[in-house]
């Protein structure tokens, strides 16, 4: 298969094809504007030979007419243009010789209004000026003429300089187009060369830009935004695998160590089953662990379906407390949900379960035993916003970003303590983007954090009523 050609060639192609209708379509309208003139010029001297032949044409004593003209005006041996005269009954008064050959003119067509026409006489043009006057009181048919040949043979010389010289002119406009096209086109090929430079590993290069106003510029900076955004997904997926090879080894460790052990020596059938069991738990924590890596696999691929629904963010947020609550008391910690029905958005119920379910496990993980941790609903405006409030130690500012990535974690002692992966904030902002919302965290005003998770309000009739809102619920 035959290589496309140059974007440079193409640009040339185009150009030439473009101008040459352009000077095709010039040409033309030049050569009949010019055409158009002339025949005006020739029919304004025919409108002159008339005047003139008029002067000529008198009555003679004996009645009959006569003619006056002088060699000067119609000679015999002039063949480009004549004079003919009729009296009104078709007696032939004057015929010059160079109009003997155009044929009679037909009476009974002749008009007091004077009428230009064209003849074709042996391959021979003339144009004709016809009409009638009046000479001593008597009416005569009075026609000039004059031939077109030459008229033709300017034209024709007109058309064939316009003929020639058009591919002439497309031919070097072409050249210079391909010139302007290279030249336009070399920074593009400077950024190639550039790009081409720019490896894996030299993803923190960048591409120059000369002119940033310029269309090139912007291509440039364009270019530079994608090998950032390139060079910070492959940052966050070393991270990534480094992190996930760190949480995978830890468990598989743990399992060699106890089988090891276990087999230096005869063991009794109840430690053996507490090995197994000890075994049983970090498999559990590996399937967990990959369970939690193939979901969020799955929603950065976008094949998770979601089934929207309208969702009460209320009676959700008392639901998910309940059922945490035991965690929460064995570390005589009290959960208080603030929030009432009504406020409801149009969401996938087990996936934003999920969200807030990880939001408020983690507080609990990381709050003081025999705090207070509070969770409140409330609308604004047209969203729906969920806060968790805790006592914990907060997140530093620098963190705030990070602690919703994947196995990002502030303290990593305290979260091997709590059994965390380091996955929890990360799917909960997974499954709150997921479904058309924000997730961010702050410094509570009595201390702790306060995460927030803000969703699009749904719409309801005008006429819908909402309940009144239980305030400070214990659960």
């Amino acid at each position: 298969m035959a290589a496309a050609p140059s974007i440079r060639l193409r640009l040339t192609g185009w150009y030439s094809v473009v101008l040459f209708l352009m000077l095709v379509v010039y040409a033309s309208a030049t050569f009949l504007a010019v055409r158009h003139e002339f025949l005006e010029q020739l029919d304004e001297q025919l409108h002159d030979d008339f005047e003139t032949a008029e002067g000529f044409l008198s009555a003679a004593p004996d009645g009959r007419m006569a003619w006056s003209g002088d060699r000067h005006h119609d000679a015999d041996d002039e063949r480009d243009r004549g004079s003919d005269v009729w009296t009104a009954n078709g007696e032939p008064v004057y015929r010059s010789g160079a109009s003997g050959v155009l044929p009679p003119v037909a009476l009974a067509a002749t008009t007091a209004a004077a009428r230009y026409e064209s003849l074709t006489v042996d391959a021979h043009r003339w144009r004709t000026l016809t009409g009638t006057t009046l000479v001593g009181g008597r009416s005569v048919v009075l026609r000039v003429s004059r031939s077109e040949e030459r008229l033709r043979a300017q034209l024709w010389e007109i058309l064939v300089v316009l003929v020639l010289g058009l591919p002439l002119v497309v031919a070097l406009a072409g050249a210079g187009g391909y010139v302007l096209a290279r030249r336009a086109l070399t920074p593009i090929e400077h950024l190639a060369t550039e790009a081409r430079r720019i490896t894996a590993d030299r993803l923190h290069d960048r591409l120059s830009v000369p002119n940033p106003s310029d269309e090139i510029g912007r291509l440039a900076a364009v270019i530079n935004e994608t090998f950032a955004r390139l060079e910070s997904s492959f940052d966050q997926l070393r991270r990534f695998t480094a992190d996930a090879s760190h949480e995978l080894r830890t468990p598989l460790a743990v399992i060699r160590g106890i089988g090891e052990m276990e087999l230096k020596e005869t063991r009794t059938a109840a430690e053996y089953k507490d090995a197994i069991g000890s075994m049983l738990e970090e498999v559990d924590r590996l399937t967990s662990l990959v369970d939690t890596l193939l979901r969020l696999s799955h929603g950065d691929a976008g094949t998770v379906r979601l089934s929207r629904e309208a969702v009460d963010v209320g009676r959700l947020v008392r639901d998910i407390a309940s059922s945490l609550a035991i965690l929460a008391e064995e570390r005589g910690q009290r959960l208080t949900v603030d929030a009432g029905d009504g406020v409801s958005v149009i969401a996938d119920r087990l996936v934003l379960r999920e969200a807030i379910t990880n939001v408020i496990d983690n507080a609990i993980k990381y709050s003081p035993k025999t705090s207070d941790i509070l969770i409140r609903v409330r609308q604004q405006s047209d969203r729906a916003v969920l806060e968790v409030v805790d006592h914990g130690p907060g997140v530093a500012p620098e963190h705030r970003e990070r602690i919703f990535d994947r196995f990002f974690r502030i303290d990593e002692a305290r979260t091997r303590e709590s059994g965390g992966t380091g996955l929890g904030l990360a799917i909960a902002k997974w499954a709150v983007h997921v479904n058309g919302g924000a997730i961010s965290v702050e410094d509570a005003p009595t201390g702790g954090s306060v995460f927030r998770i803000v969703l699009p309000l749904a719409t309801f009739p005008a006429t819908h009523q909402q309940p009144t809102p239980h305030m400070g619920e214990p659960v």
